[in-house]
């Protein structure tokens, strides 16, 4: 089968992007191809000292309505839909006076970043495209006889086969630049779609689509038999697709996952007011701990599992200095990140060849709104982001016994802890630590159970002689059934527990507190993380 080289002698140029235009518009000049292009796209190629003609001069109609026409017309779409080889569209074409149209370069009006600025709704509306959109879908559909390209880094492939055809571009690279306008404006419509459905506070469109744009080609998915790759989406959330990697092997699809669960945690921790640390193995924290320093943080989080720590994601809420720099070198580690880094920090952890090092350039904020979503068979689960905080949580008093101050601080400590735990979850802590973590089992007696064994584990590891369970809080991301998650977190030593209630047997929950001298504090949201 023939690759069918189709010769180029007609481009319509329209971009917002103007990245490597001229350069682009000049090579294709020197082929001997004619230019056409649009306002701010053709004062630009004139300005370069190109000849260039307007696309008015081809549609005979001059763009109006501030722009919002001037490529809609049949001397447009004709010449990038007429099928060359078909006797019909070629007399069509010769009767209407219609010049084909070989090779067609759009870029999209900046809807995705003008509302990434928080630009007025009316600035958004007036930056969504319309005759782009339209004419990259007709040039793709022609893919047979028409080159689409949609971005500036296709330019040199564009080029490459230009030169190297005498002209002419083959069907394979045309079909792969088809596929990509398509997937394009699949992308572009996703994010117009989603903003319009935030605006109107509708939770539950009756389509939803979800874009994004290739980040990254990763080797494999969680296992090697899976392929796997990275795409950033519109939302310019603080995090792994907003990092810059300094250093260290290429990020895997589990280093993501880990990755973004750490940042997400740790963002819990307001760096205004405190330093924090979040240590992370298979997206379940192993650690998490506030300090008056990074350091100190780091360490308590540490202490709390130091074997499951080895060979996890450390997550920071603050700057990382050359201390706490020097601190984490004690331990394999495969990802630190933070909102950024002191050059001597950077320097210390450059030692560590295969760390990687990524700088967020800021920290998520765990109140504001977004989307979560998540396959499954035929279909795509969709949720609002778990945005509750728990100190803007009423909580209240269950039991006869209120928490003391320390207690509370610390309840309050575990809770936003949990939030990020898989389920059943069961978080001690103390001293604004978690001293065991329990996560993902099927029964939160047997999450309460696996939590103080571990912390048994860290006590012998530190050489304490005790598990520091023992005068712990505990906190549950989701009501006990029964009393007996409650007593087991009891017979560990916890003395205070905050958990969302609402179960059945609440009562019988307190009545097992108060007989035990437990201070019980409910807060009415619970934290499921499936």
């Amino acid at each position: 089968m023939t690759d069918r080289p189709r010769r180029v002698t007609r481009a319509l140029l329209s971009v917002s992007d103007k990245t490597g235009l001229t350069e682009f518009a000049r090579a294709l000049a020197s082929l001997g191809i004619d230019l056409v292009s649009t306002g701010g796209t053709a004062k630009a190629i004139a300005a370069a000292g190109l000849r260039v003609s307007d696309v008015s001069d081809l549609t005979g109609f001059p763009e109006m309505m501030d722009g919002r026409v001037k490529t809609l017309h049949p001397k447009v779409h004709g010449g990038l839909l007429a099928i060359r080889d078909h006797a019909d569209h070629a007399k069509a074409m010769k009767d209407h006076g219609i010049a084909p149209i070989d090779l067609l370069v759009v870029n999209l009006y900046p809807f995705e970043s003008t509302v990434d600025k928080g630009a007025a709704y009316e600035d958004c509306v007036e930056n969504i495209d319309i005759g782009g959109p339209a004419m990259i879908r007709a040039a793709a559909k022609n893919h047979d006889d028409v080159a689409v390209v949609v971005e500036p880094q296709d330019y040199q492939a564009v080029l490459d086969e230009l030169n190297g055809n005498a002209g002419a571009t083959t069907l394979s690279l045309r079909k792969r630049l088809a596929a990509k306008a398509y997937a394009r404006t699949a992308a572009y419509d996703a994010a117009i779609s989603n903003w319009f459905a935030l605006q109107l506070e509708t939770d539950a469109p009756d389509y939803r689509a979800v874009g994004g744009r290739l980040a990254q080609t990763l080797r494999y998915g969680e296992n090697p038999h899976q392929t796997a790759a990275f795409y950033r989406t519109p939302e310019r959330r603080a995090g792994v697709s907003t990092a810059r990697q300094l250093q260290g092997k290429e990020l895997s699809y589990n280093n993501i996952n880990d990755t973004d669960a750490a940042y997400e945690c740790v963002a819990e921790f307001d760096a205004a007011r405190t330093a924090a640390c979040v240590i992370i193995k298979h997206a379940n924290p192993c650690g998490v701990a506030e300090g008056s320093s990074l350091t100190e943080a780091y360490r308590k989080a540490l202490a709390c599992d130091q074997t499951s720590a080895f060979g996890g994601i450390i997550a920071f809420n603050r700057t990382i200095d050359a201390d706490a720099a020097n601190a984490v070198a004690g331990i394999f580690t495969e990802v630190i990140i933070a909102p950024d880094a002191t050059e001597e920090a950077i320097a210390i952890i450059g030692k560590r060849k295969n760390l990687r090092l990524l700088l967020a350039g800021g920290v998520p904020d765990p109140r504001a709104r977004g989307l979560t979503a998540k396959t499954v068979a035929g279909g795509l689960l969709v949720q609002g982001r778990d945005n509750a905080v728990v100190d803007d949580m009423s909580l209240k008093v269950a039991t006869k016994r209120a928490p003391t101050d320390s207690e509370m601080r610390d309840l309050r400590f575990a809770f936003r802890v949990a939030k990020h735990v898989k389920s059943n979850t069961i978080v001690y802590a103390r001293d604004l630590a978690t001293v065991g973590i329990g996560a993902g089992q099927m029964s939160r007696v047997d999450s309460a159970r696996i939590a103080a064994r571990k912390a048994e584990d860290a006590a012998r590891e530190l050489n304490l002689t005790g598990p520091l369970t023992k005068g712990s809080v505990v906190a549950s991301d989701a009501f006990f059934p029964f009393a007996d998650g409650m007593l087991a977190c009891v017979e560990a030593g916890a003395t205070a527990v905050i958990q969302p209630g609402g179960s059945m047997r609440d009562e019988e929950v307190i009545k097992a507190a108060d007989e035990h001298g437990i201070a019980m504090v409910f807060t009415g949201i619970r934290h499921f993380r499936h």
